[in-house]
């Protein structure tokens, strides 16, 4: 479907581009193109690139990373850490709505998360014997920041306040310079606000080879948490095994299923909140209106007069916004579940009947007062969340990604002798000697 306008409008932009299917077969392949949007064999070219990188950094360490920093960035952060009194000078020198805001985001992501952490486990078998499962946090956490197209205080509570809450020791955080050298003001007031002290001006792919095998600088870290672009998702995958890491982050996706309750403007607005992240973002509508599908491009042509990141938003809308009419929600339903998106909104009647519908999804948000943005800020729940299709095995980062649990057991004679035979006969039959010795000798 294009959008165009008179060509006697000189003011007027160019067409909108925006694909649009019925429901079906071919919509349903579309969907799977879309979460596969990242993946080919270009990557092969990146995955090498970044290898590069991340040996050069293990290799020469803080040289590397000053040397790739001046490479990609056009600066030289020496030194590479910020100095702590320049995070409370970011905090006093942020307008006071701003902070009162990110104070207000603070709260609530942190009164959730706090919900979040598990409890140790404990139980008496049978014969006597304890079993348990214990949580402990990881002693060291890196937190990557991104910069680039903009920057996200918002990411660093995000991933700030769920690693304070798991009672993570050194929280390490590193994000991109910009121009003048500086990372953003309100980036550094946020992980102020966030009791975060130890932040390096490094970011890309170095930054996280940084964290993953440490530098005379940059402490290397146990697990590894946040978004970035494609060089660092890499470089995350890459690195996974010497550390942990939240997850492997695609681009940004929202789907929205709506009905003739939806309001064009507002569905509009919703889908270009996705597009406006990034030119690989994926903004969906999947529809039971006709005339909601046919008012769509007009709705966003007109938000897009004069919209600072109208180049963005329409690269994204051409190559991967769609637009799907559906005979019922429940087809709309199962569409979703197959595109498994990051973000899912329901401008529906009956949102919650449709809630209990959906099997995969990051997030759902329910009803027409729970724009997707919310999450992305202050509901509480984390914004980190699946992308590409994950959805279908992953979660949201959350405090336990920054803890891990170790079992206990402890038997005593009368357990090992209740069950110390079926382990004998269980390690026969795999013909393990002496797992079996290991309780025979024990029995007598």
């Amino acid at each position: 479907m294009v959008v165009s306008r008179s060509a006697s409008d000189s003011l007027a932009p160019p067409p909108l581009a925006i694909s649009c299917l019925r429901g079906g077969d071919a919509a349903a392949r579309r969907l799977t193109e879309i979460a596969a949007r990242t993946e080919g064999g270009a990557l092969r070219e990146e995955q090498d690139r970044v290898a590069a990188i991340l040996d050069r950094v293990r290799q020469e360490g803080d040289g590397a990373l000053l040397e790739l920093s001046e490479r990609f960035d056009g600066v030289r952060p020496d030194p590479l850490r910020i100095p702590p009194e320049r995070l409370e000078q970011a905090w006093q020198d942020t307008p006071a709505p701003l902070r009162e805001a990110l104070a207000l985001a603070h709260g609530r992501i942190e009164t959730f998360h706090r919900l979040q952490r598990p409890a140790d486990l404990a139980l008496q078998g049978p014969h006597g014997e304890s079993l348990g499962r214990r949580w402990r946090p990881v002693q060291r956490a890196g937190l990557y920041v991104p910069g680039g197209r903009a920057s996200y205080p918002s990411t660093v509570l995000m991933n700030a306040v769920p690693a304070r809450v798991a009672g993570v020791e050194r929280i390490v955080m590193v994000t991109p310079p910009g121009p003048d050298g500086e990372p953003n003001r309100t980036v550094l007031a946020a992980a102020h606000l966030a009791g975060i002290t130890e932040i390096y001006r490094v970011g890309g792919a170095q930054a996280i080879a940084a964290l993953a095998y440490g530098t005379a600088s940059i402490p290397r870290v146990d697990v590894i948490s946040g978004p970035g672009n494609l060089w660092v998702t890499l470089a995350k995958k890459a690195v996974y095994g010497t550390v942990g890491i939240d997850s492997l982050a695609g681009p940004s996706e929202v789907l929205v299923i709506a009905d003739h309750t939806a309001v064009p403007d507002q569905v509009a607005a919703d889908l270009l909140a996705q597009a406006e992240h990034d030119p690989l973002a994926a903004a969906i509508l999947i529809t039971t209106s006709t005339a909601l599908a046919s008012a769509l491009p007009g709705a966003l042509a007109a938000q897009l007069r004069h919209h600072p990141r109208e180049a963005i938003v329409r690269r994204a809308l051409a190559d991967w916004g769609l637009i799907v009419v559906c005979d019922t929600l429940e087809e709309a339903a199962g569409l979703s579940d197959r595109f498994a998106p990051e973000h899912l909104e329901l401008l529906v009647e009956d949102p919650e009947t449709l809630a209990e519908r959906i099997q995969h999804a990051g997030a759902i948000f329910l009803g027409p007062h729970t724009p997707e943005a919310v999450g992305d800020y202050l509901a509480g729940p984390n914004h980190t969340l699946p992308t590409c299709g994950t959805a279908r095995f992953a979660g949201a980062l959350s405090v336990e990604t920054f803890l891990r649990h170790t079992s206990l057991i402890r038997f005593n004679r009368e357990a090992l002798a209740a069950t110390g035979p079926a382990v004998v006969t269980l390690a026969e039959s795999e013909g393990l000697h002496s797992h079996a010795e290991s309780v025979r000798r024990r029995l007598g």
